[in-house]
């Protein structure tokens, strides 16, 4: 597959079959989602500045259409998996907001107990398995999720989402090289939001025409995706996520994005090592979420009224979670050491000799 270039005639993916087949409700909901997470993301700031939590933030404002367009696309037995940046495919997977910002505050109604925080989301019955601190480290656990829906015979596919510092990493490439040998149904997803925490791609990944492109070594397919156009994030991560449940195919998907804010809240250079004219650029000319708006109403699916009331329903929502997490209670100390092992969670043998990976 080759990469587009900006001499490449920009394409209308809403003709694809899996766009045709939205419903107006259908293309609404992806726009609420995506309002959804923006205000979300934008309460989390405001309360982190305050002083309300701990840890980490790393926001996600700008990239909204990646989570919600591709994981509009996940069925039954189609799995998930994220780096630190993990707030959003946890709202689009249907995790709620309450859960969320009570686990940002570190309170025991969180969806971790309020021990994992911002880098830490979960949520196993919803197939999503986190929200991971360490740089690819999720990688090779995305391959281990393909692998085993390829050993139980399910017809499904996991997603492993990263950012595209992480393509450097050597776990990133093991797993490529061990997905394509053993045909595993797992399709990467770089988030290329242009850095790799404060520094430029070009300055930290050496490559041709992009990075997907490096699938190429490991003859696994690829493509490359304007993060910006939610008819084609859907319509190219559809072939790859069918790719992989039909044949047992991997993919590289390289999503082009970008962030508002820094790597993290505590990234004190993020409007140093970029100019404020690039930032103005993407949010005036590639915000996902106002260009669905404005195609939207152009299809005669929204109008500016009903898109102002999602917004201020949203609002409301990231404002009730807000409360939500303030009245929660924090975990109780007696339950530090809870949620450590599954084996002393549960009382087993292993638990009581001390003994939980290894025999005598």
């Amino acid at each position: 597959m080759s990469p587009a270039s900006a001499d490449t005639p920009r394409l209308d993916f809403a003709g694809s079959p899996v766009n045709q087949s939205l419903s107006a409700d259908d293309k609404i909901e992806l726009y609420r989602k995506m309002v959804r997470i923006r205000r979300f993301e934008q309460a989390s700031l405001k309360y982190y500045n305050a002083g309300k939590m701990g840890g980490f933030l790393h926001l996600y404002i700008g990239q909204e259409s990646v989570a919600v367009g591709t994981l509009s696309l996940c069925g039954p037995n189609d799995h998930n998996i994220t780096a630190y940046r993990c707030h959003a495919h946890a709202l689009a997977v249907g995790m709620s907001m309450n859960e969320c910002m009570a686990e940002l505050f570190g309170k025991a109604t969180g969806c971790s107990k309020g021990k994992g925080g911002s880098m830490h989301f979960f949520a196993p019955d919803k197939n999503y398995w986190g929200g991971h601190g360490i740089v690819a480290g999720q990688t090779p656990l995305g391959l281990g999720l393909g692998y085993g829906l390829k050993y139980k015979g399910l017809e499904g596919c996991a997603l492993c989402y990263m950012g595209d510092g992480a393509v450097n990493q050597g776990a990133f490439h093991e797993s490529l090289n061990i997905a394509a040998l053993f045909e595993v149904p797992v399709v990467y997803i770089i988030e290329n939001n242009g850095y790799s925490m404060g520094t430029s791609q070009k300055r930290s990944s050496a490559f041709r025409g992009c990075l997907a492109q490096r699938a190429e070594a490991y003859d696994m397919d690829w493509d490359l995706v304007d993060g910006s156009d939610l008819y084609q994030v859907r319509a190219k991560a559809n072939i790859a996520m069918e790719r992989a449940r039909k044949q047992h195919k991997p993919t590289v998907l390289e999503i082009t994005t970008y962030r508002y804010y820094g790597h993290s809240v505590a990234d004190a250079n993020a409007k140093k090592y970029r100019t404020p004219e690039e930032i103005e650029n993407y949010k005036k000319n590639h915000d996902p979420i106002s260009l669905w708006q404005r195609r939207l109403i152009e299809e005669g699916v929204l109008t500016e009224e009903s898109a102002k009331e999602i917004d201020t329903a949203a609002k409301e929502e990231a404002a009730a979670s807000v409360q939500f997490a303030e009245e929660s209670p924090a975990p109780e100390v007696s339950e530090i050491m809870d949620d450590v092992y599954w084996e002393t969670d549960n009382d087993t043998e292993a638990s009581k000799i001390g003994r939980h990976f290894f025999n005598d």
